[in-house]
């Protein structure tokens, strides 16, 4: 019995942590309908662990602590519902492509390569400057304990006619470029670092241009514990 229990437990688990990934294009009804029935699930075994005394009791305290979690995250979802919020406008990153993890506890603010780097460069742009300034405003007003990570991505293209030595280094260096800028203009040194991924984290397929495109990217994470 406790090994059927676990491995309702990693079920759930892994559902939960599925429907706690919110980003500024879901259908957020969709997703807490769905969610909801996953809660249900889990509240049914949670109850029918107590009644019945089945498992340890570790994992009864990981069942309750799921439970908190998934009611948490329905909460969050039902809030936007109700105020039709995009993840942009609840997190006051307004337009710019916004992902809250909730399993993860951070928020990613994806910006575009073309907003910010001419092809083969990690020179900002001069329009890129007021996107970031924007930003920096949001994250001194509504995070300014928090974390930040800076995260270089590219396609999967190989170096040819620029000076970088691979991917991993143009990643790195774009990373820097706008860690510096958001350094520069009010995040703290110990709030901040870059991180180059290379094309190692691809959100779309490399196969096209458009998919390539999407992976050519600056990912702003704010970590919010």
């Amino acid at each position: 019995m406790m090994n059927t229990l676990r491995s309702k437990i990693l079920v759930l688990t892994v559902l939960l942590v599925s429907f706690g990934l919110i980003s500024g294009c879901t259908d957020f009804k969709k997703k807490y309908n769905a969610l909801n029935v996953e809660h249900q699930n889990l509240k049914g075994l949670y109850d029918n662990c107590k009644v019945t005394l089945d498992g340890s009791a570790s994992e009864k305290q990981e069942l309750a602590g799921r439970l908190a979690e998934s009611q948490q995250t329905i909460d969050d979802l039902k809030r936007q519902i109700e105020s039709g919020q995009t993840a942009g406008e609840a997190t006051g990153f307004g337009d710019y492509q916004v992902d809250v993890d909730s399993a993860a506890g951070t928020i990613t603010v994806t910006l575009p390569n073309t907003i910010l780097f001419d092809s083969g460069k990690a020179a900002l742009k001069g329009s890129a400057k007021g996107d970031l300034d924007h930003i920096v405003s949001v994250l001194n007003d509504k995070y300014r304990n928090r974390m930040i990570d800076v995260v270089g991505h590219t396609d999967n293209d190989p170096i040819r006619k620029s000076s970088w030595k691979d991917n991993w280094e143009l990643s790195s260096q774009r990373a820097l470029s706008v860690l510096r800028q958001l350094n520069s203009t009010g995040i703290p040194d110990d709030r901040i670092r870059a991180i180059g991924c290379g094309s190692g984290k691809p959100i779309a397929p490399n196969t096209t241009a458009s998919g390539k495109a999407k992976n050519r990217r600056v990912e702003i994470v704010v970590h919010m514990r």
